[in-house]
């Protein structure tokens, strides 16, 4: 990771509203994840369990995520509880810094602050996707398959 400067996350607000929209990943990364308008959108219809946040390392808007957080997860005709990542943009140029880790690392210590113990993490296969760096964070998949999206879960016991 490069060295940071008040690497953080922030609620997204009118003040960073821009930059949170401005935050866009490679082209050859695009069907792999939604632009962050439509997250916004989306954490607005789901706002009792989506968690937006922007990735900020001093004053620079690096990255967007929004997580899951105790949602409803439809599974067989039944439901459970779950939490997780649900989008993670990480601004093309500013890919392989540690920025997308320490994301994952910000949902992880919420979902331990909730009381979870498992991490979910949906993704696109496909050779430009994030299959490999969820894996080398110790994401395990799960065998199931949602909306043609691997799931990948980690243990947070």
């Amino acid at each position: 990771m490069t060295k940071t400067t008040g690497l953080r996350l922030e609620e997204i607000t009118p003040k960073n509203f821009d930059a949170a929209l401005g935050v866009r990943v490679r082209p050859d990364q695009e069907f792999a994840v939604a632009p962050v308008v439509k997250s916004l959108a989306e954490a607005y219809v789901h706002s009792g369990s989506a968690w937006p946040r922007l990735i900020m390392d001093g004053d620079r808007a690096v990255g967007f995520l929004m997580a899951f957080l105790d949602a409803d997860w439809h599974e067989d005709g039944g439901s459970v509880v779950r939490s997780g990542l649900w989008r993670l943009n990480i601004a093309a140029g500013e890919q392989g810094k540690g920025y997308g880790r320490f994301a994952v690392e910000s949902v992880a210590a919420e979902i331990r602050a909730r009381g979870g113990k498992q991490f979910h993490v949906t993704w696109h296969p496909g050779e430009h996707g994030p299959e490999g760096f969820y894996l080398g964070l110790g994401f395990r998949k799960n065998g199931e398959v949602v909306e043609g999206e691997t799931v990948g879960v980690l243990d947070l016991a």
